[in-house]
Order: C-alpha cells, then sequence, then structure tokens
C-alpha cells in the first residue's frame, strides 16, 4: 500500500473540529480509523485523498488543501524534519527530503532541479488509485512552503507557485499564504524560487544529530519491503516532463540492469510498459479533470507525438476519448 504519515489526517482532524464538525464518520467514509492518531495503523495516499475531498465539500472550502498544508511545520515530519533542521544547507536539506520522501508518503515524490538562476521544487503524485489530486497537490507546496520558511526564515517567499487545479473563484488565500504570484492550471505543482537559495547555509545546525538521524532514517528504509512496480511508478512520473520515459533509462535510474528490471516487475506481476502507461494515464486523467490545458498541451506533457496518438490511447486505457472524460469529469 502506498502509505502515507499522519500528520496531514491529523490536520484535517483538527481543522473538521474547529468548525464545528464531527470528524469521525468522514473519516469512516474514506477508510480511514478515527482512532489512527492513537493506534500503529497507516493510511494510504488514496484514502487521504478520498478524506480530504469530502473535508472539502463538506466545509465548501474550496482551498481546504492549503489550509491543511498550512499545519505543517518541520517537527509534524518527525525523524525527517530532523534531518532537514540539521543539513548543512538549503540545497542539502531538500536533497534529503527528496532521497527520504518515502518516510512521509509512498504515493507521491519530491523532485529539486535547477537551471541557470531558477530551481523548481517539485511534488509529483504517481499513486493510481490517487483520489483528490489537485488537493493533494496544494497541500504539499503549503507544506513545503512552510518548511522552507522553518529553514529560511519566516519571511521567505517563493518567486512563483504552480498548481495543477482549476483556478478557484477567491485566489486570496493562497496569494496571502505564499506572498507572490501563483498560477493555476499548471502541469506540474512546484515551487520557483533563486537558486541561490540552496547555497544558503541552516543556521543552528548540527552534523553530529544529522549523523544520528540519517542512520535511523536507513534503518528504516532497510525495513521497508520491496516494491518495484512503485520505484517504476516513482521514476516514471519523476521524468515524464523531462524526457522520454525508456526503460533502459528508469532501470540505469534504479542501479539496476533492464533484464533484473523486468524479472521483478514479472515476480510482481506486472510489465513495464503496464506499470509506465498506468502511470501516464494516471497523470492524463488528472490533467483533463483539474485543468483547461488543451488536448495539444497535454499530449506534449505526456509525450505523445500528436493529440491523435494520445486520444488513441486514452481510449485503449479507458474505452473513451479524452474529450469525453473531461466532459464526465467537469459536468459539462
Amino acid at each position: 500500500m502506498d502509505a502515507v504519515h499522519v500528520y496531514a489526517a491529523y490536520s484535517i482532524y483538527e481543522i473538521l473540529v474547529e468548525r464545528g464538525i464531527d470528524p469521525v464518520d468522514l473519516f469512516k467514509q474514506a477508510g480511514i480509523n478515527p482512532r489512527i492518531f492513537i493506534t500503529p495503523e497507516v493510511t494510504s495516499f488514496a484514502s487521504l485523498g478520498r478524506l480530504t475531498a469530502l473535508a472539502a465539500s463538506q466545509t465548501q472550502c474550496a482551498h481546504f488543501g492549503l489550509l491543511v498544508g498550512q499545519r505543517t511545520t518541520l517537527a509534524s515530519l518527525g525523524l525527517l524534519g530532523s534531518l532537514l533542521r540539521h543539513s548543512e544547507t538549503i540545497g542539502d536539506a531538500l536533497c534529503a527530503l527528496e532521497t527520504h520522501y518515502d518516510l512521509l508518503n509512498r504515493g507521491a515524490l519530491i523532485a529539486v532541479t535547477s537551471e541557470d538562476a531558477v530551481a523548481t521544487l517539485r511534488y509529483s503524485p504517481y499513486d493510481p488509485e490517487a483520489e483528490g489530486i489537485p488537493l493533494h497537490c496544494e497541500r504539499a507546496i503549503a507544506a513545503l512552503t512552510n518548511v522552507l520558511r522553518s529553514l529560511c526564515g519566516p519571511n521567505w517567499s517563493p518567486d512563483e507557485v504552480l498548481l495543477p487545479r482549476l483556478e478557484p473563484p477567491d485566489t486570496g488565500p493562497y496569494r496571502r499564504f505564499f506572498r507572490c504570484s501563483v498560477r493555476f492550471e499548471q502541469e506540474i505543482a512546484a515551487l520557483v524560487f533563486p537558486t541561490r537559495v540552496l547555497r544558503h547555509p541552516i543556521a543552528g545546525a548540527k552534523p553530529f544529530i544529522r549523523n544520528a538521524v540519517q542512520r535511523r532514517i536507513r534503518q528504516l528504509e532497510a525495513d521497508v519491503p520491496s516494491d518495484m512496480s512503485g520505484a517504476v511508478r516513482r521514476q516514471v512520473r519523476s521524468i515524464m516532463t523531462e524526457n522520454r520515459v525508456q526503460k533502459d533509462l528508469i532501470a540505469q535510474s534504479l542501479a539496476i540492469g533492464h533484464r533484473t528490471l523486468s524479472r521483478r516487475l514479472k515476480a510482481e506481476g506486472t510489465t513495464f510498459r503496464a506499470v509506465a502507461s498506468q502511470t501516464r494515464l494516471v497523470m492524463a486523467k488528472h490533467l483533463l479533470s483539474d485543468t483547461n490545458l488543451s488536448l495539444a498541451e497535454i499530449s506534449a506533457v505526456l509525450e505523445f507525438s500528436e493529440p491523435a496518438a494520445f486520444t488513441h490511447a486514452f481510449k485503449r486505457w479507458t474505452g473513451i476519448t479524452p474529450s469525453a472524460w473531461r466532459r464526465e469529469c467537469q459536468g459539462n
């Protein structure tokens, strides 16, 4: 199961209580045990998305994901938060977050890229059963903003925020929180900021704490069962908007041969082509239902040679055309 840290579910619980709404029924509808905070249970990425969507509907709050993400602190991230706090530089902290994000969330990934003077911190869901992706994305981008403010200072703000969701009627809450330009209906969820930020030292970082936390994190990761199809989904999603999705490239990124990759996927009852297609379908459905990007733009993002090829593939995957899917999802 693509398990996620319970801190987001706990924030949802708190917000509902503060607004006078009993959260127990909503948690049950989402398939989450309301006692999750006092038991050793975990929840799935899909269930968290379902819960967030239900809570957004119940509270009639279009920016509910933003509210949840605003409550994130370094302390709420547990061991990973300690590792970030005691990293040498902001770049080191974000690299640690990118490397070890599976400890918090096995349904999405973090990626940091930089080109010339511009750095981009991206959040990309890849869980094939994911629900409420726009809310997942805005929650995560708000949480990442809080993480960077904890490390850089409370006055820090990105240059630009990209969100893959339809523009809400009231964009004020987004602009007040991020304190910068917020662009909706984008193909990715990301924070954009100067590359020089990555070189900033983190005040008060203690190397001996960092080393101890790193050792503990490696121990925890060593105990996680192998999930090759999940690893492939993560890698496919990571490179989908940057390079052609090729089996050899994915195998290289996982530090194994392509034949070994095929054998391990076969042992899990799947193939590289099936996992790659499923990951593309997840992204296609999201961009069709939650943005107004044209079919030509979406087909380019998903690396199809032309819109007609995308339409053919989508119809093969789902039985209907992308345009019909969009009409059903957007109620037109």
